[in-house]
C-alpha cells in the first residue's frame, strides 16, 4: 500500500505544478492513494469548488484542508456534497462538513483524518481526543489510517505524531510551508514527517510576494500580502505500509524545484 501526498497547494503556480508532475509521481510511484492538502489553493486563501474538480480531474483522490478552511465563502455550498474534501476534525460540533474520509483502493480501505494543532492557531477542540475518537472509529474497518496534522509549532506535531504512534499509520504535519527533513518511521511503526512542505511560488516567503513580507518586517506597518511569481516547486512524500499490519514501511520526501529533483 503506498499513499502520495501533496503538501500545501498555494495559488496558481501549486496548482500548475499539480497538473505538470502528478502525472509523472503517478508513472514513478504507482501510489493507491493520492491525497493533497488544498486549503490555500484559491490565491493563498480557501478552496473553490471549481479548483476542488480541478485537483480530482488530474487524479487526486481525497483533498485535506486547515485553518484557512472558510476563506472562500462558497465552500459551504459543497463541503457537505463532498465526503473526499475533509476539513479538521476537531472544528467545533456543527460546523459543516467532516474531518474523515474512507478511500477504496484495490479492494483495501484507507482512513484519512484531518486534524488541526491549537498552538498559535484558533483555540478549537482537542485534536488529541478528536484522533482518538476517530482512530478507535476508524480501525473497526481499516488498518490503514492517514492523519494530515495540520499545525504551527513542531512540538506540537512531534507532541501528536508520538501520541499516535503504533495507532496510525502515518502523521504528517502540514500548514508551516517548508519541508523538514526529519522523515522517519517511529519506534511502533507510524510513518512520520514534521512537515511536508508546500507546492507552489519557489521564491517567495511561504508562497507571498517576497517584497511585502520584508517590509512588514522592517515596518511593523500593514501590507497587502500578494502571491509570489517565478519559478515553483512541489513538495510531498511517498509512503509505504506494510500491506498486513498497516504500519509504515518507509517514507521518502519529495522535493521538486529548479535547483534540484528530490525524489527517488
Amino acid at each position: 500500500m503506498k499513499i502520495l501526498f501533496i503538501g500545501d497547494v498555494v495559488g496558481s503556480a501549486g496548482r500548475d505544478m499539480i497538473k505538470q508532475y502528478l502525472p509523472k509521481l503517478k508513472t514513478k510511484y504507482h501510489p493507491n492513494v493520492i491525497i493533497v492538502n488544498g486549503e490555500n489553493a484559491a490565491h493563498g486563501k480557501g478552496l473553490t469548488e471549481k479548483l476542488f474538480r480541478e485537483f480530482i480531474e488530474a487524479g487526486t483522490h481525497v483533498v485535506t484542508m486547515g485553518n484557512h478552511t472558510w476563506d472562500k465563502k462558497e465552500i459551504f455550498e459543497f463541503i457537505d456534497d463532498t465526503p473526499n474534501l475533509i476539513r479538521p476534525a476537531n472544528f467545533p460540533e456543527g460546523t459543516p462538513g467532516k474531518g474523515i474520509y474512507y478511500f477504496k483502493s484495490g479492494g483495501k480501505e484507507v482512513a484519512v483524518i484531518n486534524l488541526q494543532g491549537r498552538t498559535f492557531l484558533p483555540p478549537i477542540d482537542c485534536p488529541f481526543r478528536k484522533g482518538d475518537e476517530l482512530i478507535e472509529e476508524a480501525k473497526k474497518r481499516t488498518p490503514y489510517i492517514f492523519v494530515d496534522f495540520h499545525g504551527e509549532a513542531t512540538s506540537e506535531k512531534q507532541a501528536i505524531g508520538l501520541y499516535l504512534d503504533g495507532r496510525v499509520s502515518a502523521v504528517v504535519g502540514t500548514h508551516t510551508h517548508v519541508q523538514t527533513a526529519d522523515e522517519r518511521i517511529l519506534p511502533k511503526g507510524t510513518a512520520y514527517i514534521s512537515d511536508v512542505g508546500m507546492t507552489g511560488p519557489y521564491d517567495g516567503i511561504l508562497g507571498v510576494n517576497k517584497e511585502a513580507v520584508i517590509k512588514r518586517f522592517l515596518t511593523s506597518l500593514p501590507v497587502r500580502f500578494e502571491m509570489a511569481e517565478g519559478r515553483a516547486q512541489l513538495n510531498g512524500v511517498i509512503i509505504e505500509l506494510d500491506a498486513k499490519t498497516g504500519t509504515g514501511k518507509s517514507i521518502k520526501r519529495i522535493q521538486i524545484n529548479d535547483d534540484h529533483m528530490f525524489f527517488e
